[in-house]
């Protein structure tokens, strides 16, 4: 895995406005470390990047479990937005609707999605991800415009799960 010079460039942007003092990548054949000029702020991270991403996916659950108790004691109609579930960024990158901009949106508002239906891309350094739902219902809103920029964990689509 070599990286290029926009690579490069795109991650030290990257660890700048993230606030990160410094980080370090190592693969058996290279070996890069950024460090910026800001007080210390201290992140460990092991290199297989599977381990420290399981463990955000079961935070999901919890707000999800609490948004559907909130639903049951507020019956109030000014509450609405509280039964549908965001569908989240899980990554840094640009939001794409559509796989390429002649081809129609992967979802719209007002579409019934299944867990698993692509419903957007994120393009990260060129890698072009698609990002499925992990739930079933109906969009009611897109809450990013296409090709905008997009942070981790930022809400994409609100979805009625009803």
């Amino acid at each position: 895995m070599s990286m290029d010079i926009k690579q490069i460039q795109d991650l030290i942007k990257f660890v700048a406005k993230s606030g990160v003092n410094e980080v370090a990548i190592e693969e058996k054949d290279f070996k890069i470390t950024i460090k910026t000029n800001q007080e210390p702020t201290y992140v460990t991270a092991t290199l297989p990047a599977a381990a420290p991403i399981v463990p955000v996916q079961n935070p999901v659950s919890a707000p999800v479990a609490a948004a559907s108790t909130l639903t049951a004691e507020t019956t109030k109609p000014a509450d609405d937005s509280s039964k549908y579930i965001a569908i989240k960024s899980p990554m840094i990158g640009t939001f794409y609707r559509s796989s390429s901009p002649d081809k129609p949106s992967f979802v719209n508002v007002g579409d019934e999605i299944k867990a698993g239906k692509v419903v957007c891309i994120v393009e990260a350094m060129k890698l072009f991800n698609e990002i499925e739902s992990d739930i079933s219902g109906k969009i009611v809103k897109v809450l990013v415009d296409n090709a905008q920029p997009v942070e981790y964990d930022q809400p994409l689509f609100l979805v009625d799960p009803s």
